[in-house]
């Protein structure tokens, strides 16, 4: 819906739309992966439960762990891929999201300033150019009304569209000026005149981005951040990429455990699955719990030693006859 109400507000075109939409899949596929690990193997356990073959399998001498073996294996290719994707890929994609985002709102890609009429750029903000060639205009006329003591008339021969990282600025030359503020009015020339057109909406999100910055500054900022709610942010968000991948073997081996261990017993085994499933919520509602807890670097060590001895436990269960 956020998307959408971008796509209105701004006029964004149809293909940028679609492309910035897409640099936000690496992201969603970071957080659903886990629970698509779970859907997977949970699905075929149960199915080869429902058909006894995991009733044949134990028959034969095979035990939970060499059953669930291959259940593990692609839990665990998924955990590399997934540390790939959250380490590299996830930021690498979030900063040009988020690039691409500020340019279609306030860069160049957003200002369209039509020839030999006036335009309105935002409220008390309207330009005239007699000619646009790309970024570049040919006499223009600029009225900046924003500020009651600060208003603003500018006549310039040339003048051209730069993008900065503050927003847009236009660089005029050969022209005059009309200022009316406090001191009275004040009229002048100029060869050369850069002005910042402060487009960007003051009521904007400013919040710390921190699934655009690279792993290993990341990693950096947590010895050099000063501001304590950012500092948190970046503490939960390295718990997100390194621990969160484990949480894919983790819920494999809760699905196998639960499915096999209660398919081996001499009773009906249809409630294995709604045990499962939330065994699973369980253990996902206790990681994000603790990950969004995390203040100190100490916090992220405990969740760390916490996600791997239960791992562990996991595995010494579904080893255990």
């Amino acid at each position: 819906m956020a998307m959408m109400k971008f796509l209105i507000a701004y006029g964004v075109a149809f293909g940028d739309f679609i492309y910035l939409t897409s640099l936000m899949i690496p992201f969603i596929v970071s957080i659903i992966v886990p629970f698509v690990t779970f859907i997977a193997t949970i699905f075929i356990y149960n199915k080869m439960i429902s058909e006894n073959e995991i009733t044949v399998m134990a028959a034969s001498g095979l035990s939970p762990w060499q059953i669930a073996k291959p259940a593990l294996k692609f839990a665990a290719v998924l955990t590399l891929l997934h540390l790939i994707l959250n380490i590299w890929i996830v930021p690498s994609s979030q900063e040009k999201f988020y690039a691409t985002q500020w340019n279609l709102r306030y860069g160049l890609a957003h200002l369209k300033i039509q020839e030999a009429a006036f335009t309105k750029l935002s409220d008390g903000l309207v330009v005239y150019v007699d000619n646009v060639s790309g970024h570049d205009l040919n006499r223009l006329m600029l009225s900046d009304m924003r500020e009651k003591n600060n208003q603003l008339l500018v006549f310039a021969q040339q003048g051209k569209l730069v993008s900065t990282i503050h927003g847009l600025s236009i660089v005029t030359n050969n022209g005059s000026l009309q200022m009316s503020g406090k001191n009275g009015f004040t009229t002048g020339t100029f060869d050369g005149l850069e002005m910042d057109l402060n487009l960007v909406d003051s009521n904007e999100d400013a919040s710390f981005r921190v699934r655009r910055i690279p792993t290993l500054k990341l990693l950096q900022n947590v010895f050099s951040q000063n501001d304590s709610r950012q500092h948190t942010l970046t503490l939960v968000e390295i718990c997100t990429r390194f621990i969160n991948p484990f949480m894919n073997l983790i819920l494999a081996l809760v699905c196998t455990l639960v499915l096999l261990k209660s398919s081996l017993l001499r009773r009906r085994t249809s409630f294995a699955p709604a045990v499962a499933v939330l065994s699973m919520a369980m253990v996902m509602a206790s990681y994000m719990s603790l990950t969004n807890m995390v203040e100190t670097l100490t916090d992220v060590f405990s969740v760390f030693i916490g996600v791997f001895t239960l791992l562990f436990i996991l595995m010494g269960l579904l080893l255990k006859k």
